[in-house]
């Protein structure tokens, strides 16, 4: 089996699409989450700097912005099962969340 290359440009991704395909090791590939839904809501976090510092290393070992770390940490914790009441994929860990009480929601809305 052959490697799949790495790609500079789309036309030499192209290029590799146009050849035969029944022979890369496919195996080399990792899962990727994209980024759905509208981001609407903004928020505003005051943190330690060493915190941040810490934040801003990790987003940058994973060749991914700060905000997208944050966004990413967020969402595995409010998909993750919380006491059998919320869990599933972020966005509808979302929506479970908008029907909950304003109470319940840590903030009122």
């Amino acid at each position: 089996m052959r490697r799949v290359p790495e790609f500079k440009s789309d036309k030499e991704a192209e290029e590799f699409l146009e050849t035969d395909l029944s022979d890369p090791d496919f195996s080399q590939f990792q899962p990727v989450k994209f980024a759905i839904g509208h981001k609407t809501a903004q928020i505003s976090l005051h943190v330690p700097e060493p915190l941040l510092d810490a934040v801003e290393l990790r987003a940058k070992a994973r060749g991914i912005s700060n905000e997208r770390y944050i966004r990413e940490l967020m969402e595995r914790d409010v998909a993750r099962t919380s006491s059998g009441s919320i869990q599933a994929d972020p966005v509808s860990a979302c929506e479970q969340v908008r029907e909950l009480p304003a109470e319940g929601r840590g903030r009122a809305r």
